[in-house]
């Protein structure tokens, strides 16, 4: 194998201005991680929106620099420090601190923590896993968090906002797979027959659907939410969410802040659950994935794929930025 890896590097100039550059690295300057270890070769990564924003040097996500990007690596293990990983296997990296704290995908080569592997599971090829990623998996636990929450297909509509992007368009698929009645809600006109393709039974504008009006509450329409958005438009899912409802909340696309009261709360008895992907237990993330893998394996995973370059990335993380991406970019390394 070769002793240089190429990666996409992140860094500030003497200005303090942030610089994108593409370079090879000598194998030996990987950065180290507590044993036990394991080195994997990266086959394939992808563009998230937490990729985006390291990109471009956010301080709420790159806490030290030079950084390597990327929160998702489907590789092959090259050498471990833990028995149950031989060299060849084909495994799963996201979320812990891949791509936040420590360097990340956007590498053809990763050390990291034996603990934070998953192995791929059986009825998934690697493209597949990659292409739902921690997008597929944040998905999954935000579907696993409607269950949990006594939302099921019988219990009426289910609304999955940012339609078009990464998470919300494979949560689409599962919900639409496990037969609940799925509606999509996009800023994107040209995405509505897509999404419907994917399993959305009822597609709105999202320009209709905010409700600007400070009244506390609203007709209750909708059983559950998968919100990747945030913003105003969690603010009007908190006041169209019916009684005993769950929105699982797991993006700010469009916005950090939320003007809310506790009315639908105390009146209507809902649950804002928050989902955090990157630091979920592994008995959890093995669940899921190997649900992924089965009865919950999204049957249009091909529609999402947009294949790249390392060296398109930049323009992908400006496309993302700008609100103009949709679907899964991903890259093989």
């Amino acid at each position: 194998m070769a002793d240089t890896y190429r990666c996409f590097w992140v860094e500030k100039d003497a200005a303090g201005d942030v610089q994108q550059s593409i370079i090879d690295r000598s194998v030996a300057d990987l950065p180290s991680v507590d044993s036990p270890s394991v080195r994997v070769a990266v086959r394939w990564t992808s563009l998230n929106y937490k990729d985006a924003l390291a990109a471009t040097g956010h301080p709420g996500i790159v806490r030290h620099f030079p950084h390597v990007p990327g929160i998702d690596v489907i590789g092959e293990v090259i050498d471990s420090d833990d028995p149950q990983f031989a060299t060849g296997q084909t495994v799963i990296v996201t979320g812990h601190e891949l791509g936040t704290s420590r360097h990340g995908g956007w590498s053809q080569q990763i050390r990291v923590l034996a603990s934070w592997i998953v192995p791929l599971p059986q009825g998934l090829t690697p493209r597949e896993a990659i292409i739902l990623g921690t997008a597929g998996f944040t998905a999954a636990q935000c579907v696993q968090s409607l269950q949990h929450h006594g939302v099921e297909p019988d219990s009426g509509k289910v609304v999955v906002t940012g339609a078009s992007g990464g998470v919300a368009s494979i949560a689409i698929q599962i919900l639409s797979r496990l037969g609940y009645d799925v509606v999509a809600v996009s800023g994107k006109p040209d995405q509505h027959s897509r999404l419907k393709r994917w399993g959305a039974a009822e597609v709105i504008d999202r320009n209709a659907f905010i409700d600007d009006s400070k009244r506390p509450l609203l007709s209750a329409r909708y059983a559950g939410a998968v919100d990747t958005v945030g913003g105003t438009t969690l603010e009007t899912l908190l006041r169209t969410t019916a009684y005993r409802g769950c929105i699982a909340a797991c993006g700010l696309a469009g916005g950090h802040e939320l003007q809310t009261t506790v009315y639908p709360f105390l009146l209507r008895g809902i649950t804002l659950a928050g989902i955090d992907s990157a630091m979920c237990p592994m008995p959890q993330r093995l669940e899921i994935w190997n649900r992924l893998a089965s009865d919950w394996k999204p049957t249009e995973l091909e529609d999402l794929a947009n294949e790249i370059s390392l060296d398109d990335l930049p323009a992908a993380v400006d496309s993302m930025l700008a609100g103009k991406h949709s679907g899964r970019s991903i890259v093989p390394m």
